[in-house]
């Protein structure tokens, strides 16, 4: 079962995510894609508040935006082409057959799945939303890179204004084991000292770990990028940007 953090729940939370998540190097990336695959149906699963969904849709496409988080869904439903954008509150099992053309999960939403059954069955459930043919992008941080060891106040420490005015936010590893990544976000509303602690957690899968389960779920591996310009991956990259194929049949 897939746990969703305050982070996703909490509506002043939710509030502050598309200022720590600004737009940035990724969307850019996906919507080329989409032209270079001639996509034109697009689902976009863990959507959150759907700022590459609605850009999906200003460019042309026939878009659906899916998320288990009610209160990520309720900021994206007021953004420009959100009226385009059939949306769904659940997760990949609640598409079913869609025959789409492409589908992305962005943000690094595949390390929120932290039991292999529940990564099996995701990717299975995509398999079945895309057409023959159709195409399976998405991200994921490169665990030979150790990212984590920089998730601490002092490296992640950032200040700035919000509408519940100042936050002072950092992150800050709690345990490293098996692959998986604990750790808290402290979120302090200096206007009133108010602190929210998230506890988060993230699975580390290996490139050979994600390549060998798209494999099971019925997909091809057609290119593994370490950066968003498209640079190939390599061990000392910091990411892992998958794209692949379910088989024609």
């Amino acid at each position: 079962m897939i746990k969703l953090d305050k982070h996703y729940v909490d509506p002043r939370l939710v509030d502050l995510y598309d200022i720590e998540n600004p737009r940035g190097a990724d969307t850019d990336f996906y919507l080329n894609l989409t032209k270079e695959i001639k996509a034109h149906k697009i689902i976009d699963l863990g959507c959150g508040t759907g700022l590459l969904t609605c850009e999906f849709a200003e460019a042309g496409h026939e878009v659906t935006g899916v998320d288990p988080a009610a209160a990520m869904l309720s900021v994206a439903k007021q953004k420009p082409a959100a009226d385009k954008i059939t949306w769904i509150e659940g997760t990949a099992s609640a598409i079913g057959q869609s025959d789409a053309d492409l589908l992305t999960m962005t943000g690094n939403v595949a390390q929120i799945f932290l039991d292999d059954s529940d990564w099996l069955s995701t990717l299975k459930a995509i398999y079945a939303a895309l057409k023959p043919g159709g195409y399976l992008a998405f991200e994921s941080r490169n665990p030979l890179a150790r990212g984590w060891e920089q998730w601490n106040k002092n490296d992640s420490y950032f200040e700035y204004e919000s509408p519940h005015g100042l936050m002072k936010t950092w992150v800050e590893v709690v345990n490293v084991s098996d692959e998986r990544v604990k750790f808290e976000g402290h979120n302090v509303f200096a206007s009133t000292g108010e602190v929210i602690v998230v506890d988060s957690e993230l699975r580390f899968r290996s490139y050979q770990e994600l390549t060998q389960s798209l494999r099971k779920a019925g997909f091809s591996v057609d290119h593994v990028y370490g950066n968003w310009d498209k640079t190939v991956f390599e061990e000392s990259s910091r990411t892992m940007i998958f794209v692949a194929k379910r088989d024609e049949s």
